[in-house]
């Protein structure tokens, strides 16, 4: 059986491909268009959101915040004023090594320390930060739709509760 917090991260990944597939059936523009939101574009938003998990599976990693810090502007160029297709693979890509990852931490309750240079540090384990990292890209995901919705398209519904649904007739 597959453990809960890992499970979740399946349905991360799920909710992702999700949209991927709706973006792509869009004109490309819509991607790149400037909107009144949290950030200017949904391309901006993933850019954000790709950041976020590359810097989150560092940490998962248990990367010094030191030497996570110089990769931010690398990450941050690798996902700039790309198309959807370039970024569901700087997508995929990241939710590969966090599948490596997470095969190569059996407890997903294992222990661990974050340090945040504003925050401080906080005494948590894994699997709380992948919840983070899971809950994160829930709400910037709603943000997307709402984009969407404010240029005249819909959105795609990827509730948690359509994931275990859909796993439910495989």
């Amino acid at each position: 059986m597959i453990k809960q917090p890992y499970a979740l991260y399946d349905f991360h990944i799920w909710a992702y491909a999700r949209i991927f597939n709706h973006l792509e059936e869009l004109p490309e523009e819509v991607f790149h268009a400037e909107v009144t939101s949290v950030f200017p574009s949904v391309a901006q938003t993933f850019g954000h959101l790709y950041v976020f998990e590359r810097l989150y599976h560092s940490v998962l990693s248990e990367v010094p915040i030191e030497e996570i810090f110089p990769h931010i502007p690398v990450w941050t160029a690798e996902a700039k004023d790309i198309p959807v297709d370039g970024m569901r693979r700087l997508f995929a890509g990241a939710a590969e090594e966090f599948h490596v990852l997470m095969e190569h931490t059996p407890d997903p309750d294992k222990a661990m320390t974050i340090v945040h240079p504003s925050y401080g540090s906080l005494d948590t384990c894994f699997s709380d930060i992948l919840r983070h990292v899971v809950n994160h890209g829930t709400y910037h995901r709603g943000n997307v739709t709402a984009m969407l919705r404010q240029q005249g398209y819909s959105g795609v519904p990827t509730d948690y509760l359509f994931f275990l649904m859909e796993c439910s007739k495989k």
